[in-house]
């Protein structure tokens, strides 16, 4: 029995590299975001990892990551499933501004609580918490079942709905959980026990 979930936040994107607010924009990856995702799936395949089936977002730039990872394990034709409930926290009126002139409209203090705070949403959009009421429910009905039937499924979607599986994971609290921060392309490999409890947790960072 494998029980075995990977998560992995989508390469480096655009937007990310113009330091913007994303969200729900559909932006591609930088040249470096493509190097990132290949890096990511060599990783993998590094250590004997394969899939059964993979999740993603409606976005294209964890789309694409995902597809990019998957040639480089030989599976470019795994069953992959996309569905909007795993896209990236909605960052509302936020949304394609520079953080930099974010802070100067609202103030450094404004913008970082509607950032790093757990349940307080930027105008418009969704807070940790909020991303989390959509994620977590996905996840327990449609990823958890898969990996406790003893698959290896991967997950390639966005810093904050990965942030929301994680807290749910490692049983983190809302302060905890906000401290938290994914580096682009890199792989988080857990391994459940037969309840979904982790049995061991490597971050390919590291």
């Amino acid at each position: 029995m494998t029980n075995q979930l990977v998560l992995v936040r989508h390469g480096e994107s655009i937007w990310n590299k113009k330091n913007l607010f994303t969200g729900w924009k559909d932006v591609d990856l930088t040249q470096k975001g493509i190097e990132e995702a290949h890096a990511a799936g060599q990783k993998l395949k590094a250590r004997g990892i394969s899939f059964d089936i993979a999740f993603t977002s409606k976005l294209v730039r964890a789309q694409k990551t995902c597809t990019i990872m998957l040639e480089e394990l030989g599976q470019p034709d795994l069953k992959t499933i996309e569905d909007q409930a795993l896209n990236e926290r909605d960052y509302g009126d936020l949304t394609g501004l520079n953080k930099d002139d974010a802070r100067e409209k609202w103030g450094e203090e404004q913008v970082h609580i509607w950032r790093r705070s757990f349940d307080t949403p930027p105008p418009g959009g969704e807070s940790l918490k909020g991303t989390a009421d959509r994620v977590l429910p996905y996840f327990r009905k449609n990823i958890l079942p898969v990996v406790l039937e003893g698959k290896s499924v991967l997950v390639a979607a966005h810093g904050n709905s990965l942030r929301a599986l994680i807290m749910e994971l490692d049983r983190l609290g809302a302060d905890e959980v906000t401290k938290l921060n994914l580096a682009t392309g890199v792989p988080i490999i857990y391994l459940l026990d037969d309840t979904g409890q982790p049995i061991s947790k490597t971050d390919l960072a590291v």
